[in-house]
């Protein structure tokens, strides 16, 4: 009868001590992790802490969302545990699925996560919306000809020198010169 946790965070840059932190005082036996998005069920930390975990077991994570982001997944993942006969134990929301109180609890609060998840997403796309509408431009800005560029271009398309020069002597990076060697193609085309 082991106790297990399971961390995760959305990214590598994030660090996972705030949730070593909560598992701290529960003395687990050991903990599985993840630096990779909620919405994905096939992070290799999950993966492996599910086919580690054992009947009697108990898992315990820092919160519901750290499991899965979606309700669909996150009962997924919970069906699995309970047909392997391991108790689920959320800290944050005071959830444990070892009581039928608990799955019912453990169902609205995954809802109420989705629903959070998209709601930010929506705010989102209505920000950006929003600041579009008042002339903010998104995203990189567009890529200019350099001064040399008619020259450099045509040197290369004669074959006079390589792309591997030409980006060289423009300073320019593989995927800009390719993307202005593009439109000036279609430029001359039109």
């Amino acid at each position: 009868m082991a106790k297990i946790g399971y961390a995760r965070v959305s990214s590598q840059t994030q660090n996972l001590d705030r949730q070593q932190d909560a598992f701290e005082a529960l003395a687990l036996d050991r903990v599985f992790s993840d630096k990779a998005s909620g919405r994905d069920i096939a992070r290799p930390g999950l993966q492996e802490m599910l086919s580690y975990i054992r009947a009697g077991d108990t898992l315990y994570v820092e919160s519901i969302s750290r499991l899965a982001r979606s309700v669909r997944d996150l009962l997924s993942i919970v069906e699995q545990l309970e047909s392997k006969q391991i108790a689920f134990v959320s800290l944050k929301e005071s959830i444990d699925t070892s009581s039928p109180a608990g799955r019912f609890v453990l169902t609205i609060f995954a809802a109420m996560s989705q629903m959070e998840r998209e709601t930010i997403r929506v705010r989102q796309r209505e920000g950006i919306v929003s600041a579009r509408l008042r002339g903010k431009v998104m995203g990189r800005p567009p890529a200019t000809y350099p001064a040399e560029w008619d020259r450099v271009y045509a040197e290369w398309q004669a074959g006079t020198i390589t792309a591997a020069a030409a980006m060289r002597t423009l300073s320019m990076k593989r995927t800009t010169f390719y993307k202005l060697a593009r439109q000036a193609a279609e430029r001359v085309a039109s």
